[in-house]
């Protein structure tokens, strides 16, 4: 077992006071250095290595997750940190396959039917017009909204729900969530991944959709946000990706 030295005078001490000697002076002398010496024998623990919170090896957000209080997280922000630009720079826009959110305010912009497994959404309008809809689960009525500047609308947690800007002119909309990654799951991409005979199953089999014919619909989904509905387009004279 392991003392520390303060403990092990303290246990000396005590016992000296309950077993007096006739050398008391000699006596805890011996018995001190025979603790002292049975500290510096034991055997050391090996040493591990740990990440530092300040290593150059992590990033900035592992940094800030690892950091023991607010105090030091701001420590390790600039105060430009707090600040961003959606005008100049392309940072934080999802890219590949999950596609780009960041053009849904374009005219006719189309946010593809989507869910967030981790986090409601709130959506509000800042510029132009928004038309939202979404289906809680399985059972339930779909909702639709058609939100002008400075309206709010709220997706539920897990909700598919799509946004679509039915307007000529660009639309701005802030969505806000209470989870620092509420993640994101487009509900066709996702369905059209399946392997092929789970699709077709999905989709009433055979007489549905021919397996052969799998490979086409996925090439006709678009990544993400599509370039809108068809009267939209026709509307705003903007081609559609098949007149391109």
């Amino acid at each position: 077992m392991h003392f520390s030295i303060p403990f092990a005078v303290a246990i000396f001490a005590s016992g000296a006071l309950t077993a007096p000697s006739t050398h008391p002076e000699r006596d805890s002398i011996e018995s001190l250095q025979k603790l002292l010496y049975a500290e510096w024998a034991r055997p050391q623990e090996p040493q591990v290595d740990r990440p530092s919170d300040s290593g150059s090896d992590l990033s900035l957000i592992q940094k800030l997750i690892l950091a023991p209080t607010q105090v030091d997280r701001f420590a390790l922000l600039k105060d430009s940190d707090l600040v961003y630009d959606f005008k100049t720079t392309k940072d934080g826009v999802t890219q590949g396959k999950g596609g780009r959110t960041a053009r849904a305010d374009r005219p006719c912009g189309f946010n593809t039917p989507h869910v967030h497994p981790r986090g409601a959404e709130l959506n509000i309008v800042v510029q132009g017009r928004l038309s939202t809809s979404f289906t809680p689960e399985n059972g339930a009525r779909h909702i639709q909204h058609n939100l002008t500047q400075y309206q709010l609308t709220v997706f539920p947690e897990g909700a598919l729900h799509t946004e679509f800007n039915p307007d000529c002119t660009d639309a701005v909309f802030v969505a806000a969530f209470p989870s620092e990654d509420p993640g994101v799951q487009q509900a066709a991409q996702t369905f059209f991944g399946f392997e092929d005979d789970v699709i077709a199953a999905a989709l009433g089999g055979g007489v549905t959709v021919a397996g052969k014919d799998l490979d086409k619909f996925r090439s006709l989904i678009p990544a993400n946000v599509a370039l809108g509905v068809e009267s939209c387009l026709k509307k705003c004279s903007i081609k559609g990706s098949d007149e391109i």
